[in-house]
């Protein structure tokens, strides 16, 4: 398979101005080649966001077959030396001690105020080698100055580590296919070493899907065009086909987005990562003191789901305000909404005032097309309807 020629680029390129400050990846020109209709920016980095197929076409798909999606963007802040497993800790109120090469951890990173500045996942490669698998956030600087601050003995660095996902039911077929059968015993959450043309690479079974599947972090970027090559010969027969994170997949089942549905305005309490939060001063963090505060004063809001009527609603480019059915008072603002195919309900991610955030509470919905849709708040994920 080809490449694009500069003028096809230009082309498929759907407005972004290409420099240098955004980065392709080892997939773009494959990515191209098959169609990708939307890019947005993420990390810097290039994300397909659309291909040939509508959403709702995608997420069917995505419910049956298997796809391959570039994620490249999402970088890798390798951590290590002696004071790896510290500086790790300090920027992150789970407690990491229990954590073990081979598995995955996702975390909260925090600030001082226990404000949200990532929810990577932790891939501990070594007892002083740590990857954090980064949402878009400059976390990289972050790492950097607490180490400098801190006086730490370790490297903070971006490795040329370009995750390529491979998602779907029909994934562990098409991952067995090209890296053996042993890669059907790798459990959820864990990641191991597989081969890969003369090459050694780390394989987790994760993804930001409701679905089966795996995230190659390709370490060789030179063999970026082969392993997509190598994967989409060997899924022919397996309805393989190019995808990229699918929105209707996403808010079903509850995945957040940081950017969406968190900022450095929310802490994790507020975000449902309670239990991801060690505060009783077993391990120390950057905004422990903060998060305790939190605690003891009671969390106010929290993300719920929140099911409401109307036609298929538009893109929530912005949050929509949430309002109480009974006397119209202010109870929060969806930030992250599409039309379910599934539930033939629009569904939503909402951050929801204490006092209306019980499931079967009745809310107004003020979408971005004037409409005031009647809607009902539910638990995450969205599992069924609750009439």
């Amino acid at each position: 398979m080809v490449g694009l020629n500069a003028a096809q680029t230009q082309r498929v390129s759907t407005g972004l101005n290409l420099s240098r400050r955004i980065r392709r990846t080892p997939y773009t020109a494959r990515v191209e080649a098959h169609g990708a209709s939307g890019f947005s920016v993420v990390n810097h980095m290039l994300l397909p966001k659309a291909f040939q197929r509508s959403v709702e076409e995608d997420y069917w798909h995505l419910h049956t077959g298997v796809q391959l999606w570039d994620v490249a963007c999402q970088r890798q802040v390798e951590i290590s030396g002696p004071d790896a497993a510290r500086l790790v800790q300090w920027m992150t109120p789970r407690d990491l001690r229990p954590a073990t090469v081979g598995v995955c951890l996702y975390l909260p990173l925090v600030d001082q105020h226990g404000g949200m500045l990532n929810d990577p996942v932790l891939l501990k490669l070594a007892e002083d080698r740590y990857w954090l698998s980064i949402a878009d956030a400059d976390v990289l600087l972050w790492a950097k100055g607490l180490a400098l601050g801190a006086g730490l003995a370790v490297q903070v660095d971006e490795p040329a580590v370009s995750p390529l996902a491979v998602q779907g039911p029909r994934a562990e077929d098409l991952m067995a296919a090209v890296f053996g059968e042993r890669i059907r015993a790798l459990r959820h959450f864990r990641f191991a070493g597989f081969d890969f043309d003369g090459t050694r690479q780390v394989i987790g079974r994760s993804g930001y899907s409701t679905q089966d599947g795996f995230e190659i972090y390709l370490d060789t970027p030179e063999l970026g065009a082969a392993l997509w090559d190598t994967l989409w010969a060997a899924g022919e027969t397996l309805d393989v086909a190019p995808g990229c994170p699918n929105l209707i997949d996403r808010v079903e089942g509850g995945l957040l987005s940081y950017g969406n549905e968190m900022t450095r305005e929310n802490n994790p309490l507020e975000c449902g990562m309670a239990r991801y939060c060690r505060l009783d001063g077993a391990v120390d963090c950057i905004g422990l003191a903060a998060l305790q505060a939190i605690e003891r004063g009671g969390v106010q809001r929290q993300i719920r789901g929140v099911l409401f009527d109307g036609d298929p609603c538009p893109p929530c480019g912005e949050p929509w305000a949430v309002r109480a059915r009974a006397d119209g008072c202010p109870a929060g603002q969806v930030t992250s909404a599409v039309y379910s195919p599934r539930l033939q309900r629009n569904v939503g991610l909402a951050m929801i005032a204490r006092e209306l955030w019980e499931p079967g509470q009745t809310v107004t919905v003020l979408s971005a097309d004037g409409v005031k849709r009647n809607g009902t708040v539910t638990t995450l994920p969205f599992t069924e309807d609750p009439g």
